[in-house]
């Protein structure tokens, strides 16, 4: 098993104010070349949902982004694993955070995408970043635990706050 670079760099502007965070990219979106490129992945639907605009080509779901002041990256930058689940995720070495909110200070705070996305943000950035940060509902379809209305209410009030 070889180490995974993360491939493509954090979507942000200086308009920005809120950072979401996932783990690392899917296979499919390192295929797709973009976040969350698995067609059941639920994030650009609930995006798309909450802030009343289409998410189905790459340059929607970038406009969408803009227009919500939204910033889009993962934890990690390098890790080992086997297949796409955050579960799978081995000797991780974390994306360079603290300097990406140097350069973009307008961020308010951050959010998540998952709990291993969490929990890897809290080993390595807790002491050093002073944000609000709220675990949003995976929008992965193995997360199935609780309804796509009920990921969405959770995600249009801290997304909205």
């Amino acid at each position: 098993m070889e180490k995974s670079l993360h491939p493509f760099p954090p979507i942000i502007d200086e308009n920005s104010k809120i950072l979401v965070l996932g783990s690392f990219p899917s296979i499919k979106s390192f295929e797709e070349s973009f976040y969350y490129a698995h067609p059941r992945n639920q994030f650009w639907p609930i995006l798309s949902a909450i802030y009343d605009m289409p998410a189905k080509s790459r340059e929607q779901r970038l406009a969408l982004l803009k227009s919500a002041k939204i910033a889009l990256w993962d934890v990690v930058a390098v890790c080992m694993r086997t297949n796409s689940a955050d579960s799978n995720l081995k000797e991780c070495e974390p994306n360079d955070i603290p300097s990406l909110l140097r350069e973009y200070p307008n961020i308010e705070r951050i959010l998540f995408t998952g709990k291993k996305a969490y929990t890897l943000f809290r080993r390595y950035y807790a002491k050093r970043i002073d944000l609000t940060t709220a675990l949003l509902p995976s929008p992965s379809p193995a997360y199935a635990s609780i309804s796509l209305e009920e990921k969405l209410k959770i995600w249009r009030e801290l997304l909205r706050d």
